[in-house]
């Protein structure tokens, strides 16, 4: 593995050559390359790759994956030109695929900042004349959108040398005793970012708030919600412009979120208001919801070929066709609707109900004053209570319905968990029921997904047979359709297992000792 490498901020208006002509008054130096380079570097819109301590960027017909701290390759591959938009599972198979693809998955690397940087290579050598440690003088400069460049603090990147571990460390002792120098808080990379005006990690879909037990429910509802919106309307200009899907994933799950709270704790809300605001953000969710559909349909194709044997496999083209034809259909209707007055109006009279809603008066609002703590406490028994009710009539011949509508109210106790909960009870209880929960969650939503996807492929049927090759493709669809409907009865099977266990009776105690 290889080594952390240091950066040190150089004198403020020093050029590089007297920055190495300094050095050279302290160190045993060999002169390097000089050159001139321009990169631009890639990230996630949640900042995926600084997340994982990596960095990617284009230069010279070249996309790189570095090691953030040590500079270290990871992985490589020629592009003809620096790409607008990349996606991982888009890439050839190979190692940069192989790199990028379980960190960022589904999102799209995007341009960052394009960076401009002079640089003079130096060698610090011992009694014979060997390197011992790499210095790398660098001056960079931010090219922002109009050519302009911003210039950023020039800096000395001191790269180790295997078995040299002394070297490196007496010479950053020269540095800083001998010169003054101070390492650099920042990577040039970050100090990039915000000298571009951008955001360090990109934007975060994650809730992450600090509510206390003791504060008015209104407050609270407030906090959650306004973040929650601040995710609505980040997400909207990339799932409109279908930059990746998770944009529009991560904008339904904001939307679903609050429309939890606005039921859960719809006593903190005047009752007429809450009715308008309800209703337009579950238009929203109407809207969005058939392309996200069939974005999973076309996303995961490639696992639904590899359910029916080889030979099967290719016949399956046609569907993926109509289901690429249909979902582009459903984008534009989507658009039609999400650049509409409509939805403008929906979202940002949200926004102003929200802000303005622990000024209004009390009357109506009988859980307005209450204390959060004890308000989500209850809330979570009587979901809880609820699911338990609903999961133990449950059996054999019990209808698709009652696993969806078990699997809808546990979506629901997991958002009062994590958005209510999280923040004000003690988390050695909370993330174990989360984690029972999502269990419960993940055998109820492939029993949902699966009764879904056999509807949804009988109802492709005449519109894939009316394509060249659609006669074998209907045969193939009904080998996936059979697959289909053994995995939806095997996770029937495996329900009662996953329930017992979030019903157990220590499960039960726990919730009633924890949130009543």
């Amino acid at each position: 593995m290889a080594s952390h490498a240091h950066d040190y901020l150089l004198p403020a208006r020093v050029t590089l050559e007297e920055a190495g002509e300094l050095l050279s008054e302290h160190l045993d130096l060999r002169q390097g390359a000089v050159s001139s380079a321009e990169r631009r570097f890639y990230d996630t819109f949640d900042g995926l790759l600084r997340a994982a301590g990596l960095a990617a960027a284009y230069e010279r017909g070249r996309l790189s994956v570095t090691d953030s701290s040590s500079g270290e390759l990871r992985a490589a591959a020629e592009l003809a030109e620096p790409p607008e938009r990349l996606l991982a599972y888009e890439l050839p198979h190979g190692p940069l695929r192989g790199v990028l693809e379980p960190v960022v998955e589904l999102r799209a690397l995007l341009p960052l900042v394009h960076l401009a940087t002079d640089v003079r290579e130096l060698g610090v050598v011992d009694a014979a004349d060997k390197i011992v440690v790499r210095i790398v003088l660098e001056r960079p400069a931010v090219i922002i959108a109009s050519g302009r460049r911003i210039g950023l603090a020039a800096r000395a990147r001191l790269g180790p040398v295997r078995g040299y571990e002394d070297e490196l460390l007496d010479v950053r002792g020269t540095l800083e005793a001998g010169l003054g120098l101070v390492e650099a808080e920042r990577t040039v990379l970050d100090e990039a970012v915000l000298a571009a005006g951008e955001q360090l990690g990109g934007v975060s879909s994650k809730i992450d708030l600090r509510l206390r037990a003791d504060q008015r429910a209104d407050a609270a509802a407030a906090a959650v919600l306004g973040r929650l919106l601040e995710v609505i309307e980040a997400n909207l200009p990339g799932t409109i412009a279908d930059v990746d899907s998770e944009f529009l994933h991560d904008f339904r799950v904001a939307v679903r979120r609050s429309r939890a709270v606005q039921r859960e704790l719809k006593g903190v809300f005047p009752p007429a208001q809450l009715a308008s605001h309800r209703g337009e953000l579950r238009w929203l969710q109407q809207v969005t919801g058939p392309s996200r559909d069939l974005d999973v349909y076309v996303l995961d194709f490639d696992a639904f070929r590899l359910t029916v044997p080889e030979r099967f496999q290719a016949d399956l083209d046609p569907l993926l066709s109509v289901l690429r034809g249909r979902r582009l259909a459903a984008r534009r209707a989507m658009v039609r609707e999400l650049r509409s007055d409509r939805a403008r109006e929906a979202i940002s009279g949200w926004g102003s109900f929200i802000e303005r809603l622990e000024s209004l008066p009390e009357e109506g609002r009988v859980d307005a004053a209450r204390p959060i703590g004890e308000l989500a406490g209850e809330r979570i028994v009587k979901v809880y209570r609820r699911m338990l009710r609903m999961g133990r009539a449950i059996d054999a011949s019990s209808p698709p319905e009652a696993y969806h509508e078990l699997r809808k109210k546990g979506k629901e106790l997991r958002y009062l968990l994590e958005l209510l909960a999280a923040p004000v009870f003690p988390g050695e209880v909370v993330k174990p029921m989360v984690r029972s929960l999502k269990s419960l969650q993940d055998v109820l939503g492939r029993h949902q997904d699966r009764e879904v996807q056999v509807a949804t492929l009988r109802s492709l049927a005449g519109e894939v047979s009316a394509l060249p090759a659609g006669a074998v493709a209907l045969m193939a669809m009904g080998v996936l359709v059979d697959w289909l409907l053994q995995d939806e009865r095997a996770a029937r099977d495996e329900f009662a297992a996953v329930f017992t266990e979030f019903a157990s009776p220590e499960q039960r105690s726990l919730v009633k000792d924890t949130f009543r």
